[in-house]
């Protein structure tokens, strides 16, 4: 990166040690009850299948982001630890339900919900997905809901049943810059079907409907690039968007091309607020989900505006 950018260049340290501010914390808190609740109504979470570095911060807290239609996923994307295999069609139909018990148990103000991709259903998981968020509406009204979706197949048909059900944030992560897109996830995703999916989640939404997305650094992509990133997501009109560093779930998955420091986190974050964005979380160890509520309050505050 050029020095008079404000993007500074990266600690001259070797890529198989973490750096000093890549530090995860010990459970504490109400960890344990967290744990315990997930185990008996049975459900996965994007903390633990996609081995989150902040799931004890966010468990301590209470809090956790729910994974839906299972824990094995139809795509193989090279920075993700989620486990790859077909279900054959196939779905529990409770899942739903349990859902909205744990979200009530919580007594949650505010819920992230995220998805395997099931390219095995006709409908990409929609009206699953579409079940969980009325069962939570019904169950805990006041709790708002965040929906974090996979691309459902670029189906029109299935972002509209979504939409239906009335989520207060529908976030997609385009993950990465176009160059690396194709390289980066499998191959049935694609960077134009991101941004599209997006932007027809603005226009199909209601008035209130915020959206969001994310963004991955340190896996070789240029400054301009990211740069570019950013504009094709307001162009879509994306309210909302994170920055945090790629770490290497296994020797199988992709390794790190470099460890981006907290300056340069931060540049990205004033960058990122220039451009229009209503909120953003950037920094090494912010993950999509990271202090969601919060981000969709400002969103709602710069609506008010």
């Amino acid at each position: 990166m050029s020095a008079g950018s404000g993007v500074v260049d990266p600690p001259q340290a070797s890529l198989g040690r973490l750096p000093m501010w890549i530090r995860t914390g010990l459970p504490r808190g109400d960890y344990a009850s967290v744990d315990a609740l997930l185990g008996e109504l049975r459900l996965s979470t994007v903390c633990r299948e996609a081995r989150c570095p902040n799931r004890s911060e966010c468990w301590s807290a209470g809090t956790a982001t729910l994974m839906l239609l299972g824990a094995q996923c139809t795509r193989r994307c090279r920075f993700c630890a989620v486990e790859t295999r077909s279900p054959h069609g196939a779905v529990d139909r409770d899942e739903p339900s349990r859902v909205a018990e744990a979200v009530a148990r919580w007594g949650l103000a505010y819920v992230v919900l995220t998805q395997v991709c099931r390219d095995d259903l006709d409908d990409g998981g929609a009206a699953i997905l579409a079940e969980t968020v009325r069962a939570i509406h019904d169950r805990a009204p006041s709790t708002r809901v965040e929906l974090l979706v996979g691309d459902l197949g670029g189906r029109e048909a299935s972002l509209a049943t979504v939409l239906e059900a009335r989520p207060q944030v529908l976030a997609h992560n385009v993950e990465t810059v176009r160059r690396l897109s194709g390289t980066i996830r499998d191959r049935r995703a694609g960077y134009d079907r991101s941004l599209e999916l997006l932007r027809r989640a603005r226009q199909q939404g209601d008035g209130s409907l915020v959206t969001k997305s994310s963004i991955m650094l340190g896996l070789g992509e240029t400054e301009a690039e990211v740069t570019e990133t950013l504009a094709d997501l307001r162009s879509a009109d994306v309210d909302l968007v994170t920055f945090g560093q790629y770490l290497r779930p296994s020797s199988d998955h992709l390794p790190v091309d470099r460890f981006v420091p907290p300056a340069e986190f931060d540049v990205w974050a004033e960058r990122a607020r220039a451009l229009g964005f209503a909120g953003v979380a950037s920094g090494p160890m912010v993950r999509s989900s990271y202090h969601a509520d919060e981000l969709f309050r400002r969103a709602r505050r710069r609506r008010e505006e």
